[in-house]
């Protein structure tokens, strides 16, 4: 979603504002979660477990997929999109976030619970 977007947002009623610019800081924090895993916490996983390579593979294509969705989404917004589509972009978006998160969880929760880290959670994290 561009500054573009948003400024458009000022002229709209509340409720609609607060969601655009909730959507967006929502959108912005994931893309940096995303990045950061992809930067910092992925090869550090593959160093100290080469078994989950294709797994991390997995993962970062989900996280470019996510990206893409988010992408249509801010398109559609930016031409006022109808409220169908909007709703089609975002349970896209929900469906594929829901079986990433699962599928992250399964496959990488116990190998983080025991991941020393060296790097500030920021840093390795994003802004989650």
């Amino acid at each position: 979603m561009t500054s573009e977007s948003l400024d458009d947002a000022e002229q709209t009623e509340p409720a609609a504002r607060d969601l655009l610019l909730f959507c967006h800081g929502f959108c912005v924090a994931l893309t940096g979660h995303h990045e950061a895993e992809d930067r910092e916490l992925f090869p550090t996983i593959a160093a100290e477990h080469p078994e989950l390579r294709d797994t991390l593979r997995r993962l970062e294509q989900d996280h470019s997929m996510i990206a893409h969705l988010m992408a249509g989404l801010t398109d559609a917004v930016e031409r006022s999109a109808s409220p169908a589509e909007l709703s089609r972009h975002i349970e896209g978006i929900a469906a594929i976030m829901e079986s990433h998160f699962r599928y992250e969880e399964r496959q990488l929760l116990t190998v983080l619970d025991t991941l020393a880290l060296d790097g500030v959670p920021h840093t390795v994290l994003g802004p989650f």
